[in-house]
């Protein structure tokens, strides 16, 4: 390949991976003899300045520097979700009080509804894995567990599945806040997805460990 004589400016440095030492050590030996081929090939007549191999020189030392915090910061992370892991181990088999969506699996589910201040009246909003409102029910807006029971307007059994709750508050007959509501179901597996810690729930349904707001044993 042909260099450009006339006052080349050296390329930036190629984009580095965080995958450690060995990377950087190949761009840097790749560095040297494009910086050597750059000086041979100058025009003698107009010579590249010693402050531009300088700014060269500083330019990949940032960048080598950056890739070796980058890889730091990932060890650290994945460092610290393999030890939140170990952490929430014990969970598998314990009922997690969370708000995700429900398995209804056709046995009544208690529910703890969320209720904003000043509200009411509330009513539940059950919507299927689709997003169709399926079931709507007037609940007590003091924010007492409820026993659901997955029925349509008509009392049919809605089909076993999985469904999103929600309560619409009202005030004086004026629509609020939509908020959630949380219900407890047992914890079949805890993961490390992406650096964040899951718990899975019946039904394969997922949520974040953080989301969590309480534990307790399986059959409470």
């Amino acid at each position: 390949m042909e260099i450009n004589t006339q006052n080349a400016t050296l390329p930036a440095p190629p984009s580095l991976a965080p995958a450690g030492s060995r990377e950087i050590s190949s761009d840097f030996e790749t560095f040297l003899k494009m910086l050597t081929a750059q000086m041979q090939n100058q025009d003698p007549l107009n010579p590249i300045e010693s402050t531009d191999y300088a700014t060269q020189l500083a330019t990949f030392s940032s960048v080598e520097q950056q890739v070796k915090t980058n890889d730091l910061l990932s060890n650290l992370s994945q460092q610290m979700g393999e030890g939140g892991l170990a952490k929430i181990a014990g969970w598998v088999g314990m009922q997690a009080r969370v708000s995700a969506p429900v398995f209804f699996g056709g046995q009544p589910v208690t529910l703890y509804p969320e209720i904003s201040t000043n509200s009411d009246a509330a009513t539940l909003i059950v919507r299927d894995e689709q997003g169709n409102k399926v079931m709507q029910q007037a609940i007590p807006p003091d924010g007492s567990p409820i026993d659901w029971v997955a029925a349509d307007a008509n009392g049919n059994p809605l089909p076993i599945g999985i469904y999103s709750l929600s309560v619409e508050n009202y005030a004086a007959g004026n629509l609020g806040a939509t908020t959630k509501v949380e219900t407890y179901a047992t914890v079949n597996e805890a993961r490390l997805d992406n650096g964040g810690l899951i718990v899975v729930l019946p039904g394969g349904i997922q949520a974040n460990a953080s989301d969590v707001t309480a534990l307790r044993s399986t059959g409470l």
